[in-house]
């Protein structure tokens, strides 16, 4: 019962097997950013170019990061973060998507 007491130091914020796990963090920050990125660019019109792109680099970096995630504290940043890309993503296609008055226009 007493290692239930004791505070999980070792590894940084995101482990919690006790070991560092660099390119999983990497990921889920940059999964994290580009969700909240896709998500707030994706209300405005003028900016679905930024939202679609970010949100479908999200969802990417999202999906392999779930493929290599170990612990819950990773999954649920990419969670968190595939979700606002998603989100992102949709909002940023509805308004004119990935290259919309770039080609053919």
């Amino acid at each position: 019962m007493a290692q239930a007491l004791r505070p999980n130091t070792a590894g940084g914020l995101f482990a919690t097997d006790g070991k560092p796990h660099p390119i999983q963090d990497t990921l889920t920050a940059v999964t994290l950013v580009l969700g909240v990125t896709a998500f707030v660019t994706g209300f405005f019109d003028d900016l679905h170019l930024l939202a679609s792109w970010a949100g479908l680099v999200g969802i990417l970096s999202g999906a392999y990061g779930q493929w290599i995630s170990e612990t819950t504290r990773e999954r649920f940043g990419l969670i968190l973060g595939l979700g606002a890309s998603g989100v992102g993503f949709f909002l940023g296609m509805a308004h004119g998507g990935l290259f919309g008055g770039l080609i053919g226009g």
